[in-house]
């Protein structure tokens, strides 16, 4: 899709695939580290070996790299979880003690608050082995995210596109980050015509949620932001960011916290919503020392 979109520009454009060990490995993301999916694709960058690399923008490290830079974010795909269900049922349908499969610390906490009876397994793999084990039998259901179903060409397999009431979604779920080199100003300024305002700004803030709770992208934090109209005191039409988030606390439980702010206050409106959330017993990577004492499970790819 990327290189399609610079071939637009009159861009020639090469697809070069990068294996990480995220792709390659099983074992649950905890236990990888930080960054599985994104540092081999950082280090063809950095030997030069590509100009620009495609990332699942929720994959990213929070902390920045100094030598890289985000120079676009392209328009967003619909940031909803997605189930696929046996016999076409919808989440409400699923009889008590059905099995449903996520590698998703997240979307686990959410599915057992709802208070359903439902068995939740864990589950790794790409989007075809995930939704082979429904049609085998061997789950009832999983969830996925539906941005991986549309652009796969699969999301007639949905059974049901999940409302953020029920399930809030991983903090830039749906958006690719373009990164390149920090000084490579004209890739930047090429990459540039793809960015979206709208979509960096909402990642902005949902990512902000995840750095300020020192969380990493396999953490049970949910965050999504809406860029809204709303009118100001004057009664003039102005844009503004709605912003929601859910985090499990030390104990298992969820709290939930919401903020609206200025567009321009996209980072600070999700620092400020971390504190919310940490006052209301939120769960922090940074009061232990060890990144899988609390937050423990695998990627949402």
């Amino acid at each position: 899709m990327v290189a399609d979109a610079l071939r637009a520009t009159g861009c020639a454009a090469e697809l070069v695939e990068v294996s990480t060990v995220g792709d390659e490995s099983m074992t649950p993301v905890a236990e990888l580290g930080v960054g599985v999916f994104v540092s081999a694709l950082r280090d063809a960058l950095i030997r030069r070996e590509v100009d620009v690399a495609v990332h699942s923008y929720k994959d990213l490290p929070t902390a920045p790299d100094p030598r890289l830079t985000i120079a676009a974010v392209p328009q967003r795909q619909d940031p909803r979880d997605a189930l696929v269900a046996r016999d076409g049922f919808v989440l409400g349908e699923l009889p008590p003690g059905s099995t449903v499969g996520t590698g998703s610390p997240r979307r686990a906490a959410q599915l057992n608050a709802l208070g359903l009876g439902l068995e939740i397994l864990g589950l790794r793999g790409n989007v075809g082995t995930r939704i082979g084990k429904v049609r085998s039998g061997e789950l009832d259901a999983v969830v996925v995210a539906r941005a991986g179903l549309a652009r796969l060409g699969m999301l007639a397999e949905a059974t049901e596109v999940l409302d953020p009431l029920q399930m809030l979604p991983a903090p830039a779920q749906g958006a690719l980050a373009l990164e390149c080199l920090a000084d490579d100003l004209d890739t930047e300024h090429l990459l540039a015509v793809l960015d979206d305002p709208v979509s960096r700004m909402a990642v902005t803030a949902e990512r902000a949620v995840l750095a300020a709770l020192e969380a990493g992208c396999s953490a049970p934090v949910g965050a999504l932001a809406d860029v809204v109209e709303d009118l100001d005191d004057e009664g003039r039409i102005v844009e503004s960011i709605s912003l929601r988030a859910v985090a499990a606390t030390v104990d298992g439980a969820l709290v939930r916290a919401s903020i609206t702010g200025k567009t321009t206050e996209a980072e600070s409106l999700g620092h400020a919503l971390a504190a919310e959330l940490l006052d209301l017993g939120a769960g922090s990577l940074a009061a232990t020392g060890d990144p899988a004492h609390r937050w423990i499970g695998s990627s949402e790819r």
